[in-house]
């Protein structure tokens, strides 16, 4: 396996794909985010680094965007923010997460609109049963971080970076 989506920096900022790019990519976000403009004042969503036992690092491949990602997605009104990464860990990955998480920081994710907000956790947890393909996610599973699979978003390096503490932690996403 190449070292391509692997840091090159202790930042890690100089590889990985970028999570919105291509027209495809950003018509599908922006019609998005234009529902959740009419439905939502301001967009929230959460995400997690969440490692096994082992320590491997839970990624997921979406059917919708190209790349690599940290599983997480949108807070619904009226749904509070651990609620919610519950419910996303358990469907983007048959994930229950152990003990507490730890919150990791919030961000401004200006990729998808400037309304958007990601809460980042850090959390240890098992899977129940292996995450089989679907519509949504079409592939998954855990990753040594010295072996992480090709095509790792930019953003999700970045994060790897700043939990290891070879990154600061920027505001925005």
């Amino acid at each position: 396996m190449s070292g391509e989506n692997r840091p090159a920096s202790p930042a890690g900022r100089e590889r990985g794909i970028p999570e919105i790019a291509g027209f495809p990519t950003r018509a599908v976000v922006f019609l998005m985010h234009k529902v959740f403009a009419v439905t939502r004042g301001m967009t929230l969503g959460v995400r997690a680094a969440c490692f096994d036992e082992e320590g491997r690092i839970f990624l997921v491949r979406h059917s919708y965007v190209p790349g690599w990602y940290m599983p997480g997605g949108g807070v619904e009104r009226g749904e509070t923010v651990q609620a919610a990464l519950a419910k996303e860990l358990r469907e983007e990955g048959n994930l229950e997460i152990i003990g507490e998480p730890e919150l990791f920081h919030v961000y401004r994710n200006l990729n998808a609109s400037p309304r958007d907000h990601v809460v980042f956790y850090r959390a240890t947890v098992r899977q129940t049963a292996p995450r089989l393909p679907d519509r949504e996610i079409v592939e998954s599973g855990f990753f040594a971080l010295d072996a992480l699979p090709e095509a790792v978003t930019t953003a999700t390096l970045r994060r790897l970076a700043e939990l290891s503490g070879e990154a600061e932690k920027p505001a925005n996403w």
